[in-house]
């Protein structure tokens, strides 16, 4: 289904006398429309030919443990393409094994991948596994690449090569069998040039490789990915949020994305909560989304699409928004913390039923209650400042 930004789509209403001066909702959108505009694998939304691209590396690579290298700005997705890899492949009931290698501690990152025996070095008092071990009969997930430290990258290219492991202080090497996903959003060719990657390890991670293009590349999948997005935190919040006003999704659609699926998230996240009368307008959207969109993408006629192809769908008009004294994120902050105390006292400070009341699992309650400082005796409830 197309996106057509010239004629009403399905769901909508015709736009209000104020939406052009910003003042009133304008045009809806239905998030029935949003959601029902691109296909899903997973947590990706298909609905660029670049996406598509992607899926089909996946659908050719899957089936095979060959060594797969994903790149990709942050927030592109880089995860969910080595899950996709994972489940698709011929193990997918196997253990699926994530290492993020700027987490590694370089004086003990060789024992984190291979594991070490009992006493190999100070504090050893216990065997481990590693990383390589942990995942046999998966897939082993090498998050950010590019920051493996590089003494350590001569023993990571033998264990890809002769698929084992020797553990730090033993003399027995362990046979693995896994699938290695390595990602990075580094230009790793550049770094073999200034020494700091090992060109024999870029070449064999590079034999298969998928690249993940960032988000302002593919701005047509935009509006299907803030349909997933609000449906995903209606869940999340117990919000109802059923339209868009099409004045937010072309502000969406015109801001650059440095921060790629990630950042989008993080925006549609705030605007569902700060959303009112279950719908959402661009006041709802982060100030820097709106701020970065620039008044000459709003401005901007839409071009006749030479690729056959509907653009991206940009305003006609400069929104006038006034977001008061209070900085968005403290707004915010504080809708948050307001509905977490009004879902104790109306629970009575009975928190398996605040967290069924919100939709969301006990564990993310409890972790909401400590960032926000909240007590937890229901006659005592208070939002408490936190650093």
């Amino acid at each position: 289904m197309q996106y057509d930004d010239t004629q009403p789509a399905p769901g909508t209403q015709p736009a209000s006398p104020t939406a052009a001066n910003g003042d009133g909702p304008g045009e809806m959108v239905s998030l029935a429309h949003l959601v029902h505009s691109a296909d899903r694998l997973g947590g990706m939304v298909v609905r660029s030919a670049q996406v598509r691209k992607v899926l089909k590396s996946v659908s050719q690579l899957s089936p095979y443990k060959a060594t797969v290298l994903i790149s990709g700005e942050s927030g592109t997705g880089k995860e969910l393409v080595a899950r996709a890899l994972h489940t698709l492949g011929p193990v997918p009931n196997g253990p699926f094994v994530t290492l993020n290698c700027s987490n590694l501690v370089e004086s003990l990152a060789e024992s984190q991948l291979f594991g070490h025996v009992r006493g190999a070095f100070t504090d050893a008092r216990d065997e481990s596994q590693g990383y390589f071990r942990s995942a046999n009969g998966g897939t082993l997930f090498l998050d950010e690449i590019g920051e493996l430290p590089l003494k350590l990258q001569p023993k990571l290219l033998r264990s890809v090569e002769t698929h084992e492991v020797q553990p730090v202080g033993s003399s027995h090497c362990y046979k693995v069998n896994l699938r290695l996903v390595a990602a990075t959003n580094r230009d790793l060719r550049a770094m073999v040039k200034a020494g700091t990657f090992r060109d024999d390890l870029y070449f064999r991670m590079t034999a298969a490789a998928i690249f993940i293009p960032p988000l302002r590349e593919r701005r047509e999948a935009i509006p299907a990915f803030i349909g997933y997005f609000i449906e995903q935190y209606n869940r999340l919040f117990g919000k109802v949020v059923s339209e868009i006003s099409r004045a937010a999704i072309d502000v969406l659609c015109a801001y650059e994305w440095p921060g790629n699926v990630r950042e989008l998230s993080n925006a549609i996240e705030s605007a569902v909560i700060l959303s009112e009368n279950n719908r959402i307008v661009i006041t709802d959207l982060p100030e820097q989304v709106v701020d970065g969109t620039g008044a000459e993408l709003l401005n901007r006629p839409a071009e006749s699409p030479a690729n056959g192809h509907d653009p991206a769908p940009v305003a006609h008009h400069t929104p006038q928004i006034d977001f008061g004294s209070e900085p968005l994120g403290f707004l915010l902050d504080d809708v948050i913390k307001k509905t977490l105390v009004r879902s104790l006292e109306e629970t009575e400070g009975n928190r398996r039923r605040a967290a069924d009341l919100l939709g969301v699992s006990r564990s993310t309650l409890y972790r909401m209650l400590t960032r926000y400082g909240i007590a937890e005796n229901p006659h005592r409830l208070s939002v408490q400042p936190t650093l």
